[in-house]
């Protein structure tokens, strides 16, 4: 592995030569702002910070650090969960705060171009504006950038209907670890030229280039939808109700499932008094369906009712009205902020085929009886998607650092083996590397390690991330 260096006043000098002294930070206060993201446990310092404002200049960055030897950190809105945009080799990091900029919003073609310093809320609001939708929506959507969802292959409550980034991006320009600029692909819908590249990239959570420029796939937005919060007696029973819904023909726009911890903790955060939670509920699906006529939807929301009325269920909840659907998607989307406020915790980002979802559920439960943890588990049940919080509690130190891993191992074991893997969507970065081997054989990793070569030779980007190589 190549050796790399450490940033000099040169470099810094260098740098403010490029970007403009105001782009550049070297203070403490700085460091530390970037130093961290909403990864639990994970604090490291970079040497600089710099906020480049066009592609030239980050060429001219990476032409630097590539001479230097210089380790480089991307570093999109801060709001991973995988520590993905952290500095473990200190270093350059780059925020692309500054590419906050939509280039154009093509009505005719269905198309957006845009850096990718742009707030995802703040994009799908543009497009909105135009009659036009653009649907993954992580519940981050408020403060990450479209750029870290790139990097991370992002999807959120909209993929059960709609898919993941990777359905919608089109095109990326990117700068190569050497500097040199590329564009990934075309601006059509149909592209069967050579290697994928713009797939490549998408999800390589910053390992082989940094993306400047975005086109993205939009499509016509839905003018209505409705939605309802349907509760359960048994967490178990609750996901296996999304199978069969799916099983019986519908195919609803978002479908999140919440287990009674997860529930309880967030209408505390944000006191919420829209749902009551009697002793026997053990958890809740939030259904929604969306389309262009009413009484179609009113249809798939009476056939889907009926679904789960054949299991164990108290009373539903339809919301009547949009500020009622605004406080229930309130209550799913803040789920992980009420958890952290609750308990230190890991968060671990499982996905399975949806009909396994109820074996993995109880599997999870059963280790962590096993091992001594308590789990708050929510997440995307339409796609198979469990986000599974390990709350710290009364766990010792050693307990926490070190046989908790062993319990994380064995949950990753049982994904696999019910033929799923160990991110949906949050990404590998740091907090997930170590577990890869149960996934991917040593065939498959090694091809991943030559791409990584291929494009960043001497290591310098995003360094650590995903594998070591």
């Amino acid at each position: 592995m190549t050796t790399l260096n450490k940033v000099t006043a040169a470099h810094v000098a260098a740098l403010r030569e490029i970007t403009g002294e105001k782009n550049v930070l070297v203070d403490e206060e700085s460091l530390d702002r970037y130093a961290h993201d909403e990864t639990e446990d994970l604090h490291y310092l970079p040497e600089v910070v710099v906020k480049p404002e066009t592609t030239e200049q980050v060429s001219k960055i990476m032409q630097l650090c590539q001479r230097e030897l210089l380790p480089v950190t991307p570093r999109g809105g801060g709001t991973g969960l995988s520590g993905g945009a952290l500095a473990q080799f200190g270093g350059v990091l780059i925020s692309m705060e500054k590419f906050n900029h939509i280039l154009d919003i093509d009505e005719r073609n269905l198309q957006v171009t845009t850096e990718p310093g742009v707030i995802t809320e703040v994009l799908q609001n543009a497009v909105k504006e135009k009659g036009l939708f653009y649907p993954p929506d992580p519940s981050s959507r408020g403060t990450c950038f479209i750029g870290g969802n790139i990097a991370e292959n992002s999807g959120g409550p909209k993929a059960v209907k709609y898919g993941v980034v990777k359905d919608y991006v089109l095109n990326l320009e990117m700068v190569l670890p050497s500097g040199e600029v590329i564009w990934t692909g075309a601006n059509v819908l149909k592209n069967a030229t050579g290697y994928n590249l713009t797939q490549l990239v998408v999800g390589s959570e910053g390992t082989l280039g940094i993306v400047t420029k975005i086109v993205l796939k939009l499509i016509p937005l839905p003018k209505h939808d409705l939605l309802m919060l349907v509760p359960f007696r048994s967490a178990e029973s609750a996901c296996a109700a999304v199978s069969a819904i799916f099983r019986a023909g519908y195919t609803p726009s978002a479908m999140e499932f919440m287990e009674r911890d997860a529930l309880d903790w967030v209408s505390q955060f944000v006191q919420s008094s829209t749902v009551q939670i009697p002793d026997d509920i053990q958890a809740h699906l939030l259904i929604e369906v969306d389309g262009n006529y009413p009484e179609v939807l009113m249809q798939e929301m009476e056939g889907i009712a009926g679904i789960v009325e054949g299991f164990d269920i108290g009373e539903i909840l339809f919301a009547e009205d949009s500020t009622q659907k605004d406080e229930l998607w309130k209550l799913r989307r803040r789920v992980a902020e009420a958890v952290k406020a609750n308990s230190v915790y890991k968060e671990e980002d499982t996905v399975v085929p949806r009909a396994e979802l109820p074996v993995l559920l109880k599997g999870v439960k059963d280790i962590g009886r096993k091992y001594g943890f308590h789990s708050v588990c929510y997440g995307h049940a339409g796609d198979g998607n469990l986000h599974v919080n390990i709350i710290r509690g009364e766990l010792t130190e050693e307990q926490w650092n070190g046989t908790l891993t062993e319990g994380i191992r064995e949950i990753f074991q049982l994904v696999k083996q019910l033929n799923g893997t160990i991110s949906g969507e949050h990404g590998i970065g740091l907090v997930q590397k170590n577990y890869l081997d149960i996934v991917f054989d040593s065939t498959s990793m090694n091809i991943m390690k030559q791409i990584k070569q291929i494009f960043d030779p001497n290591n310098i980007l995003n360094r650590g991330k995903i594998f070591d190589c």
